[in-house]
């Protein structure tokens, strides 16, 4: 069951929360920012599902909300950051603002990140740079849930990556994915609803493919995109192999096996090989290669041209990278952000122990 919420009460519930972990008003309304905006846009499993999540780490004393996040390492063009293992929800938008403002002086900028914790969706950071008419890039490596093609070992997050395309009179062309065959989060909504999941999104311990959400729980991996081999697994893992390489073996923060897990009951490695989560970030004024409004001009009738594609079937049409996201943010803008009730009694039990309004 679905209970529905206006967009106003969400910001005001999570922003309350970030400020009983010790947010400034600056840091909690931004990392609502991000967590709303992901469930406007539709990104169910990344928006305020996952507080609790960000509250247990920080009980934890894995998250650090009063960070003093510094450049550590900087060229004109490229910087990297420690994070100070402030939310990654306030450190990858700094990560952004400090390569936008490369881009503007230098064409393009480009910033790793180290030290810093699960970022939110990777389509809010990128975005960021399409305001600037700047092409935006971001990514970011995550909990080792996903096993490389042919392995039955966690070695790899889902390891999303977006890529942000300014257009004239269309909506932005979004590319925002997990390089794993679903992200965590679908899991969870699976196993919230007690439903079954695809097949090809899993295998159990034993390395056979299972429909069942809860396969993480006891020795399962996720997959790759692609599922299997003959399906293109290995380039899903050669994907989430980029992003981990950028992210991480880039930036110095923990890659691989040692990325520190999301859930609090889980304890990051003993012997990590850098610091916390990382990210990677870029921008790129499209001018610095052409004319910004050519470019939009041409992206409009790239938009148009794919939106006339015969389709295998009449009732479907062919859908451009971010559309849905976007008729999503507009829809629940007006008629609310709908939350599954098992999401909101958690939220609301969150609310009792540590005293704010529940929803």
């Amino acid at each position: 069951m679905f209970i529905t919420f206006k967009e106003e009460k969400l910001r005001a519930f999570t922003f309350d929360v970030f400020k009983k972990m010790g947010c400034s008003d600056e840091h909690a309304l931004l990392a609502t920012d991000v967590l709303v905006r992901s469930d406007l846009r539709g990104i169910d499993s990344h928006g305020v599902a996952r507080l609790s999540g960000y509250y247990r780490l920080w009980e934890k004393g894995r998250i650090n909300t009063k960070p003093a996040i510094k450049i550590v390492h900087e060229t004109p063009t490229t910087a990297t950051i420690d994070g100070d293992a402030g939310l990654g929800l306030v450190v990858a938008p700094f990560a952004m603002k400090v390569a936008m403002e490369k881009a503007e002086k230098y064409g393009t900028g480009w910033v790793s990140v180290k030290n810093s914790n699960h970022f939110g969706i990777a389509g809010y950071h990128a975005l960021m740079a399409v305001e600037k008419d700047m092409i935006g890039i971001s990514m970011t490596n995550a909990s080792p849930l996903v096993a490389p093609t042919y392995a039955n070992e966690r070695l790899l997050g889902t390891n999303p990556m977006c890529y942000a395309f300014p257009a004239g009179k269309y909506p932005p062309v979004v590319v925002d994915m997990a390089t794993a065959a679903a992200a965590n989060g679908k899991l969870e909504i699976a196993q919230r609803a007690n439903s079954i999941i695809p097949d090809g999104w899993v295998q159990d311990k034993d390395g056979k493919s299972s429909t069942n959400p809860n396969e993480l729980k006891t020795g399962g991996s996720l997959l790759p995109l692609g599922s299997d081999k003959d399906h293109g697994s290995h380039k899903g893992y050669g994907l989430s192999a980029t992003v981990d390489i950028l992210s991480a073996v880039l930036s110095g923060a923990n890659y691989g096996p040692w990325v520190p897990p999301f859930v609090a009951f889980l304890e990051p490695s003993k012997h990590p090989v850098g610091e916390g989560i990382g990210h990677f970030i870029g921008a790129m004024r499209v001018d610095g290669f052409r004319p910004a409004q050519e470019f939009k001009d041409h992206l409009d009738n790239w938009i148009e041209r794919f939106k006339s594609a015969k389709t295998i079937d009449e009732t479907k049409k062919v859908i451009i990278p971010g559309e849905p996201e976007y008729h999503f943010e507009n829809e629940r803008k007006i008629k609310g952000i709908p939350l599954i009730d098992v999401v909101v009694n958690d939220l609301n039990t969150l609310a009792e122990k540590i005293k704010v309004d529940k929803l």
